[in-house]
């Protein structure tokens, strides 16, 4: 899918830090379907990546519960890209500021498991002046 300047189709989308505009971000990604039709499960496994994406800013990125979370969405002929940053906190453990694998299986720690198993990539990284980026490619079949 290109623009008509030729880049990948992007969109980008700021919500609040709270719980209940994750779901923006899903409705979002459902009208992306749109545009570049998946299957139902791809649609429901990227929705699953995006929602645990998206609640790790919300739940770790600010103590005090005010802060954004942006999310931006790459669509391209064969593959759709989604980055989630935030200005929060950040990650603190692992190479790279990811958590490593003993870090997912305390409680709450199984949504970079899940993205993990559901994307084709997944890089998690520190961003300059603070807060974190996740970003995770799925490939989109013919």
């Amino acid at each position: 899918m290109r623009d008509g300047g030729g880049h990948p189709f992007a969109v980008r989308l700021c919500i609040p830090a709270k719980p209940e505009y994750i779901t923006l971000g899903r409705l979002a990604l459902t009208g992306l379907s749109r545009l570049r039709p998946v299957s139902e499960d791809t649609l429901a496994d990227l929705k699953l990546a995006l929602t645990e994406a998206c609640t790790n800013s919300v739940r770790h990125a600010y103590d005090d519960g005010d802060g954004v979370v942006e999310i931006l969405y790459e669509l391209h002929d064969d593959r759709l890209v989604v980055e989630v940053t935030d200005t929060g906190e950040g990650f603190h453990n692992g190479a790279q500021g990811a958590p490593d694998a003993g870090d997912e299986l305390v409680e709450g720690g199984l949504g970079i498991a899940l993205i993990r198993a559901v994307a084709d990539e997944l890089d998690i990284e520190e961003r300059n002046g603070g807060g974190s980026r996740l970003r995770f490619v799925k490939r989109l079949g013919g």
